[in-house]
């Protein structure tokens, strides 16, 4: 079994961009899901065609035990990850004199809380592996510049980054990188709904971004290349900020 890369919302969008991309780079992937097993699947042929190995865990991340009890049990089959990417994350957007309650917290609890119940039961069995990793978080151009409409989301996005730089900070020692990536508009379900001409007029590059792009980002500070790339967020966002 070479190099594990564990990617959580992983079974479509950027997440399933990411895993193909870091397959195809030659790590081993182990898929997460929430809910849609069978996309997550289907991902997993894709990655095994590719000729690595890909294993499926499933759980909420906003879900703090049931998360643990996951992952520690895939840790005792398999062994520590090499590294982790953090891009599971939802959105629930409305303006904030209207926002509920449950929009608040689940979009906290999932995106942001999420970076805690994922990471903390692996960063020490990485550690104690002596093997060095990657910590790979996915915030949002929304998280850095802030967006009408999406004060949970950009609050959630923007701790990432600050949780992501301090972590940095207690593992470079362990020679264990943690990086963030941002995008801004890409097509993906998410942004289905969103007024396409109007926001190319926004970005200077004049289209929306491609998951692959962004997948390509996280393969680079995977990558044995970025060995010295730490504590850094890296924009993928076309110029507009």
């Amino acid at each position: 079994m070479g190099r594990r890369v564990l990617v959580t919302g992983s079974s479509k969008g950027i997440g399933k961009a990411i895993a193909l991309k870091l397959a195809d780079m030659g790590f081993d992937i182990c898929l997460h899901c929430r809910s849609d097993v069978k996309s997550a699947e289907d991902v997993a042929l894709l990655v095994e065609n590719k000729g690595v190995s890909a294993s499926i865990v499933q759980f909420d991340a906003a879900d703090r035990a049931g998360t643990k009890q996951v992952l520690e049990s895939h840790l005792e089959e398999f062994g520590p990850f090499y590294g982790v990417v953090c891009n599971a994350g939802i959105s629930a957007d409305t303006a904030f004199p209207a926002m509920t309650e449950n929009e608040w917290d689940n979009v906290i609890h999932t995106n942001l809380d999420g970076f805690y119940n994922v990471l903390h039961p692996l960063v020490m069995p990485m550690v104690s592996a002596r093997k060095g990793g990657r910590i790979i978080t996915v915030s949002s151009l929304s998280g850095e510049i802030g967006n009408r409409g999406q004060v949970n989301y950009s609050a959630s996005k923007a701790g990432i980054i600050g949780a992501t730089k301090a972590l940095a900070l207690e593992l470079a020692k362990r020679k264990i990188t943690v990086n963030c990536v941002a995008p801004g508009l890409i097509e993906t379900e998410m942004t289905d709904d969103l007024p396409v001409g109007d926001i190319k007029n926004m970005i200077p590059l004049r289209r929306m971004g491609k998951p692959e792009e962004v997948a390509s980002a996280v393969g680079f500070l995977i990558s044995d290349d970025a060995a010295y790339v730490t504590r850094q967020v890296i924009s993928v966002n076309g110029g507009i900020a």
